[in-house]
């Protein structure tokens, strides 16, 4: 059944990395445009919550060029760019774009960061982060989803990018520590293991709360000595953080 789920998806990329014509390309780079006018006046309308009022230049020109349409399912490519998730398979969702954009500005990082993303999925989060940072890792348990996000990735010319398959609640302990964590998947507590891997001055973001309902999303701050902040940003609503063996 796996490997029958695995076949359709890469099938799927197959068919979405394929030729297009001129008039199509310039059609996805009007969209990813007016796209990111709309990410652009959503900061501004939550900044009293989020504190971010503005895109950064990085981030900016990574949503106007990363091709989100290559992130999802051929048959929703029409709709990539517009402000809202999108079913990717498997009861799993691509992030609304502002809200991928949110967690990027939140978590401030650097050209040289070291970041972890707990949660692949479709792989478009990690595409973004890689145009802004020096290395990204990123985790994910179902491995149909992984395995596809991989060579989604790897057509696309990443190279800064490690794609794991497992328990992202464990994070990646041999890559620690990591400048930045961006987990987009809601536990219902901040992952103990997770806090220990961020570095001194990291900043993680992560949605937490009821799986059945509104998360908060959170951004914790590790000062130099150790000690965590918490800060509370918007109420969000993400899939469950998904464990191998709680």
């Amino acid at each position: 059944m796996v490997k029958d789920t695995l076949r359709r998806l890469l099938t799927a990329a197959t068919m979405v990395a394929g030729p297009m014509n001129a008039s199509a390309n310039d059609d996805f780079d009007g969209k990813r445009a007016r796209l990111v006018d709309a990410i652009a006046a959503q900061m501004q309308a939550t900044s009293g919550e989020t504190g971010r009022e503005r895109l950064s230049p990085c981030l900016e020109r990574a949503l106007r060029t990363v091709p989100r349409h290559r992130f999802v399912p051929p048959g929703l490519a029409a709709d990539a760019y517009r402000d809202h998730p999108l079913p990717i398979g498997l009861g799993q969702t691509i992030s609304q774009p502002f809200i991928v954009a949110l967690m990027t500005e939140l978590a401030d990082p650097s050209p040289d960061a070291r970041v972890l993303e707990v949660g692949t999925g479709s792989g478009y989060q990690a595409a973004i982060l890689a145009q802004c940072v020096a290395r990204v890792h990123t985790i994910e348990i179902v491995r149909p989803l992984g395995e596809h996000a991989r060579k989604v990735l790897a057509d696309l010319g990443y190279a800064n990018i490690d794609v794991r398959i497992g328990d992202g609640y464990r994070g990646w302990p041999d890559a620690a520590p990591f400048d930045a964590i961006l987990v987009t998947a809601a536990p219902e507590h901040v992952p103990q293991p997770l806090v220990d891997q961020l570095a001194p001055r990291g900043k993680m973001v992560i949605p937490v709360g009821s799986h059945h309902g509104i998360q908060d999303l959170l951004v914790i701050t590790k000062d130099a000595d150790g000690r965590t902040v918490m800060r509370s940003t918007l109420a969000v609503r993400f899939v469950p953080l998904t464990r191998e063996n709680p």
